[in-house]
């Protein structure tokens, strides 16, 4: 596989403005090891090959730990998870795979149950954010790893 186009480079202002923003979701009030499984199921679910290297990655070097990271695909079964995490996990499979009927009233107030109205906020940005990367990457075929150094992900020791 190699890189379709280089979208980085192409639409250089539409990139920095995804990247502030991810930058601001990073930043805000949601634990970074809930917004790494987040970014990893999101991906999982959309085949970002490149995404779901980067943000396993990240969790790595986070101190997150490998068992969880086998389990964020089987969360549903798995005890390694807080009913907190199982909330965003749902929430993102959700809005990853928007039901044709919308999203139901038992899932936002199974996931309202976790999380108050600014941090549904921020965690539904998340989702969003990490939707748009998948798309871009999967569209243009990013090489998984192929950042790694530049995004500091060589300190993860998976290569």
């Amino acid at each position: 596989m190699s890189q379709r186009l280089n979208y980085m480079q192409q639409s250089p202002a539409a990139f920095k403005k995804l990247v502030e923003l991810s930058m601001a979701l990073k930043e805000g009030g949601l634990e970074h090891a809930l917004q790494y499984l987040v970014e990893i199921r999101a991906s999982q679910l959309n085949g970002c090959a490149f995404c779901l290297d980067m943000h396993v990655k990240q969790a790595v070097i986070g101190g997150e730990r490998p068992l969880r990271l086998h389990h964020v695909a089987i969360w549903r079964e798995s005890p390694l998870f807080s009913s907190r995490e199982r909330a965003a996990l749902l929430w993102t499979e959700t809005l990853t795979r928007i039901p044709e009927s919308g999203v139901s009233d038992a899932v936002y107030a199974e996931v309202r149950e976790q999380f108050n109205e600014k941090e549904l906020s921020d965690l539904t940005w998340l989702v969003s954010s990490i939707n748009a990367w998948n798309r871009l990457n999967v569209a243009f075929q990013s090489i998984p790893g192929s950042q790694d150094k530049a995004f500091g992900l060589d300190k993860a020791g998976l290569a």
